[in-house]
């Protein structure tokens, strides 16, 4: 009896090291809360920006502002202005919590695995900011952020073999939401806020509390 319990741990120790050299497991939760405040602070400066708010859905957020020349550029510029910003603060303090998890627990942030995270996270990242690019430029602006919620889905999805699980889910979640927006056409920003905002707050408290405690 004691000799099958040895060997189980034995099997159980085997396979955490295959899985931790094939998946990159120091994904920080509080990547994804900085990430979704930096989100929800970028979503209201739209708000504040086109003169609306979260309730008033019957009024398409990008049209534009009436007192958008205040703010020195068209509404356009500054919703790439403002997304850049959300994209550029997430990444910095998500690498700096990622690297400061792998550090404590003595490992690697730029392995095998976690270049192959970010290959296939990138790729549907990639492609869709190229297509959300090509609606602006078209004028489909109510297409744009339900194509940012399922396209960032589609990558944390297709990213999520190399990862932790719960990533998988909340791609799910990005896609539902992005379908969402879609269908309530001019209450994108709306969807836009909860998907990339409130529900990488909720999983990357959810990811903390399991993972990283």
């Amino acid at each position: 009896m004691g000799n099958n319990n040895e060997h189980l741990k034995n099997l159980a120790h085997i396979r955490s090291l295959m899985e931790n050299s094939t998946r990159f497991i120091s994904l920080s939760g509080l990547s994804g809360v900085a990430a979704g405040v930096f989100a929800l602070i970028g979503a209201a400066m739209v708000y504040i920006y086109s003169g609306t708010s979260p309730l008033n859905i019957k009024r398409p957020y990008y049209i534009p502002s009436p007192n958008y020349e205040k703010w020195g550029m068209d509404y356009i510029t500054f919703f790439l202005v403002d997304a850049a910003s959300v994209v550029i603060l997430a990444v910095v303090f998500g690498y700096y919590f990622t690297s400061k998890k792998a550090s404590n627990r003595g490992q690697k942030i730029w392995t095998k695995a976690s270049k192959k995270l970010l290959l296939n996270f990138l790729i549907p990242l990639v492609t869709g900011g190229l297509f959300c690019l090509i609606l602006i430029k078209n004028g489909y602006f109510g297409l744009v952020a339900p194509s940012m919620l399922i396209f960032y889905g589609l990558s944390c999805i297709n990213a999520s073999k190399y990862t932790l699980d719960d990533i998988r889910y909340l791609g799910f979640t990005e896609i539902a939401l992005g379908l969402a927006a879609t269908y309530f056409i001019g209450s994108g920003l709306f969807f836009w806020a909860i998907g990339f905002g409130v529900m990488h707050i909720l999983y990357g408290i959810r990811m903390y509390l399991k993972y990283d405690k």
